[in-house]
């Protein structure tokens, strides 16, 4: 997981921001893929890919910040 803590957190967090939030309206797109796959709708290929597109950010962030404080300790 070293390329992991070569990332720097303010970058992550920027990414999750903005691409992880975006489009901000109507409602942010990670959001509504993630009602669709919770409604069971989530079947299209352009879904399940906004779905990664937009939710890998925020995968990386949290795998970053469960790293951190793993190596704190």
């Amino acid at each position: 997981m070293k390329w992991l803590d070569k990332i720097p957190l303010s970058t992550l967090v920027v990414i999750s921001l903005l691409l992880g939030l975006a489009p901000f309206m109507p409602e942010p797109h990670v959001w509504e893929k993630l009602k669709m796959l919770a409604d069971g709708t989530l079947s299209k290929p352009i879904d399940i890919f906004d779905l990664f597109m937009h939710g890998t950010p925020w995968v990386l962030l949290i795998l970053k910040l469960l790293r951190m404080a793993q190596v704190k300790q």
